[in-house]
């Protein structure tokens, strides 16, 4: 199954795929307001403003998994991304990223990047996976990798088609 193939939740409860991203770089991130993590939102920002044109989608996938550091609906989290953070990149439906009820974009990403010491579970909120144009998940960022640090990574993938 192709990443392009897996279905998604809009933020207001649509269902789509990511289709619309082929040709695309994507950067996924599982987001949670409330994480003292949440001042990258200000980055990832500003990876959409400064490389949406030339190929890369920022993509936000909120997840309460982590201490419940999500605790709104989808429109509450839409509301506070925007607000707090200026978030204009696009930010998805509410998901889980780990256990059973993990959703099928994350159980892609995780079998494709595994994490530190091969290891799969996603350990905390901000966990970034970098995918290239064709589609293949290529690199997994842990939380801590703030989204400047992997602005290098992100321009390569962008240069090389």
């Amino acid at each position: 199954m192709s990443i392009y193939d897996i279905g998604i939740e809009t933020a207001k409860g649509e269902q789509e795929t990511l289709t619309p991203y082929k040709g695309k770089v994507m950067l996924i991130v599982n987001t949670a307001t409330k994480c003292g993590l949440a001042p990258q939102f200000d980055g990832l920002e500003k990876l959409h403003q400064d490389y949406k044109d030339k190929g890369l989608a920022v993509l936000g996938f909120p997840c309460g998994q982590f201490l419940n550091q999500e605790p709104g609906d989808n429109s509450q989290i839409q509301q506070a991304c925007k607000l707090n953070f200026g978030v204009t990149f696009p930010l998805y439906g509410k998901v889980n990223v780990n256990g059973g009820e993990a959703h099928p974009l994350y159980r892609h990403l995780k079998d494709r990047a595994k994490g530190a010491l091969g290891t799969k579970a996603i350990k905390w909120n901000f966990t970034k996976f970098l995918v290239d144009r064709e589609g293949r998940v290529v690199k997994r960022f842990a939380p801590t990798d703030k989204p400047e640090q992997i602005e290098g990574e992100i321009a390569r993938l962008l240069n090389e088609n």
